[in-house]
């Protein structure tokens, strides 16, 4: 009787340990109990369910090899045996072996249950062939009836397959819905964009006074992915501090996730900074948000921020901030990620390391971007083609040495791979990739087609880039059409430009941008603002190059009017989307239609200048008379830094020319070499020639001729003889005999 009892408190104990340890499972702890239940022997009553506790604890510290021998070696099983193991061969993804294991249950005489079937169709390997013929028994079965779990995973299978309407079909058929089968679903809509539906959805969830969970939130709030659908995430927004839920980690990472998609980055970072818990999730959503911004320098404060609020960065965090270095163009910044990447020891990790090796590719650090690389422990085609496109800027040697060795290792290139190579390769590399691409069935990839025809274009293989129109029996793609539409243009066939296009059925706005051009360049004023007007019908969007081609137009007629309504077309469309280049372009626009002030308006109102901005002022002040205010910009630029170059001492020249500034524009002329490193050319002295003869200093302006490295041409001697002529000295003043000839053979010219 001693024994008997002894050994029933062990069972006892036993059955307490099997409990205590259900909360916290750990191997540590697993594999004592184990051999207890060994040692111990069968429970009297409950033989069964140590076993399949056990197995149940292995299986949770991810032990499933292990589970399955305990299974295998099981004296008996029952229901909860097969569906514990069924459940565990679902998680980890192995399919085929959970549905052996499931014909194994059904074939011993075991009725599955809805945790059999919902094991299974939970699932992510199962494919829909299987998933119809499971349902059929669930539905066979009276499944649906028990209890809302097996219906709950058929609707997750669904959605994984994007099956939406059948979805649907097994929501309303079924008989009993628990809170997690409504947040399913709605979370289902959220994520195939179904936004009306979900909210009705919630509506009704809402109307049915359920207590809702964190998971109804974040399942409505998925849905929300643009400006318009700014007004639903603000209303659920106030119901989640309604119902106290804004404490919440997960609703709040996604009301912020929600902003940022319905592009209100202001608010997001307004949330982020009011929320009462932030968790690694929360700070990488922002970070990236601000990185996408283009916000780098804020990004960067971000981070410091989360790493002095003691949160660890994840490897996202690592990828967002690197990013935002590379755009900065900081090498210093992107090198203190660096190091803290390495202290956190993810500069092995592909993500990462893909970045960094971006950035020293991008910070001409190629030695620094291919340690980087070596780094990497798992590489994967975008750390080759981050690298590749590295070289490729540099050494196209190198970049196709890389693809090369990328095959070897048996990596199979992408279009980003090829294009990466193509952008430099030269004429010989050239055809051997094009051999390349066409061997791995690239030829026809738009991406790779397009750079195949810019860099034959690039290496001056013209006839190479137009066989693709003649080789192709299919019409062109867009990219590729325009490429060559764009080498049409520049080499003057106007027709071929429009026949080449005309043929697409959808030209974008690169396709309209070349056409506009093209009538441009031919003086098809009219024609090109007809070409315009077509365009805002079909309404396709103008953009920078647009305006620029029309400004340039007007520019060329001098008409004030037609400038000044493309400005005003440019502010209403949105002038904020103007860059420094097309600001250039309507100061020179007004300054030829011969309205300084507003020239100088919009001068005024830049905030990001360049060499061009000032020089496009100074040639307009110039030319329309206002020397002195000329040479006071041309002082002004000098004083902030900038160093003129040979177009802008030809614009200040001018004025000194317009403006009988005699002096002042000798100074500059012979500051050319000395202070700005500028050699003068043919239009530098065809200016200071002109100022001298003009205003009465022939024999300095003869002196300026006989001294020029290179042959006067007829300009400069028409200026000089036009300018001797104007002041009575073409007698007066002599001239070496050596230069006579050419004299008189110019006089005529000057008539």
């Amino acid at each position: 009787m001693y024994f008997h009892g002894h050994v029933f408190k062990h069972h006892e104990r036993l059955l307490q340990l099997l409990q205590a340890c259900k909360t916290l499972p750990s191997l540590r702890r697993t594999k004592p109990l184990h051999a207890l239940t060994i040692t111990v022997g069968s429970v009297p009553n409950q033989p069964i369910f140590p076993y399949n506790n056990i197995i149940s604890r292995y299986v949770s510290v991810g032990e499933l090899l292990v589970a399955r021998k305990l299974f295998d070696k099981m004296p008996q099983r029952n229901v909860v045996s097969y569906n514990t193991i069924i459940s565990a061969y679902s998680r980890f993804g192995d399919v085929e072996e959970a549905l052996n294991l499931f014909s194994e249950m059904r074939g011993r005489g075991f009725r599955p249950t809805q945790f059999t079937l919902g094991g299974l169709l939970s699932c992510m390997a199962l494919d829909l062939y299987h998933s119809v013929q499971l349902q059929g028994l669930v539905i066979k079965n009276g499944l649906f009836d028990a209890d809302a779990f097996v219906g709950t995973a058929l609707l997750g299978l669904f959605g994984r397959h994007g099956c939406v309407e059948e979805a649907v079909l097994a929501f309303e058929d079924m008989p009993l819905k628990s809170l997690v089968t409504w947040n399913s679903m709605l979370s289902l809509f959220g994520h195939n964009g179904f936004v009306e539906k979900c909210m009705s959805l919630f509506r009704e969830l809402m109307r049915m006074e359920t207590a809702l969970s964190e998971s109804s939130f974040v399942g409505v709030l998925s849905g929300f992915s643009c400006k318009k659908d700014l007004e639903y995430g603000e209303q659920i927004h106030c119901l989640v501090i309604k119902k106290g839920f804004d404490y919440e980690v997960y609703v709040v990472n996604s009301l912020i996730n929600m902003y940022v998609k319905c592009t209100s980055i202001c608010l997001a970072e307004k949330i982020f900074e009011m929320v009462p818990i932030q968790d690694v999730v929360s700070w990488n959503t922002i970070i990236a948000a601000v990185a996408k911004s283009e916000r780098p320098g804020k990004a960067l404060e971000l981070f410091l921020d989360m790493c002095i609020s003691g949160i660890l960065p994840s490897q996202a965090t690592f990828v967002s901030v690197i990013n935002s270095c590379t755009s900065l163009g900081i090498s210093m910044y992107g090198e203190f990620i660096h190091a803290k990447t390495i202290r956190n020891s993810f500069e092995s990790d592909v993500y990462v390391g893909s970045a960094l090796v971006d950035f020293y590719a991008k910070c001409d650090k190629l030695e620094d971007a291919h340690c980087c690389f070596d780094e990497i422990y798992e590489k994967n085609v975008v750390s080759w083609n981050a690298l590749i496109l590295g070289y490729s800027t540099k050494c196209s040697s190198t970049s196709i040495y890389l693809l090369q060795e990328m095959l070897r290792l048996g990596y199979r290139p992408n279009e980003f791979s090829f294009s990466a190579v193509l952008r430099s390769s030269l004429a010989l590399e050239l055809r051997q990739l094009h051999g390349l691409t066409i061997r791995m069935g690239y030829l026809n990839n738009e991406y790779v087609s397009s750079y195949l025809v810019t860099s034959y274009a690039k290496n001056g293989l013209l006839s190479d880039a137009l066989i693709f129109v003649t080789a192709s029996n299919n019409p062109l793609p867009v990219v590729s059409s325009n490429i060559i539409a764009g080498i049409y243009n520049r080499s003057g066939q106007y027709n071929e430009t429009l026949k080449l296009l005309s043929l697409l059925e959808e030209p974008d706005i690169v396709s309209w941008n070349i056409v506009l051009a093209a009538c441009a360049r031919n003086n098809y004023q009219k024609e090109a603002f007809e070409l315009f007007k077509h365009m805002h019908m079909v309404h396709i969007r103008p953009d920078n190059y647009t305006f620029v081609t029309l400004l340039s137009v007007c520019a060329k007629l001098c008409n004030l009017a037609l400038g000044s309504s493309v400005h005003g077309l440019m502010i209403k469309t949105d002038f904020n989307r103007c860059d420094t280049f097309v600001c250039n372009v309507l100061i020179d626009m007004y300054g030829k239609c011969g309205s300084v002030e507003s020239s100088v308006k919009i001068f005024d109102k830049m905030t990001n200048r360049n060499l061009i901005t000032w020089t496009a002022l100074i040639s307009v002040l110039g030319l329309n008379g206002y020397a002195h205010e000329a040479l006071g910009r041309f002082r002004e630029m000098e004083l902030l830094g900038f160093k003129p170059d040979r177009i802008a001492l030809i614009a200040v020249l001018t004025a000194c020319k317009h403006g009988g500034l005699v002096k002042e524009g000798m100074e500059l002329f012979e500051r050319m070499r000395r202070s700005y490193g500028v050699e003068p050319e043919m239009d530098h002295y065809h200016c200071v020639v002109d100022l001298l003869a003009n205003y009465g200093h022939s024999r300095e302006a003869e002196k300026i001729i006989a001294s020029m490295p290179f042959p006067p041409d007829a300009i400069i001697w028409r200026s000089f003889l036009a300018g001797c002529m104007r002041q009575g000295t073409t007698k007066d003043q002599p001239v070496g005999h050596e230069n006579l000839d050419q004299h008189n053979r110019y006089i005529s010219l000057g008539d």
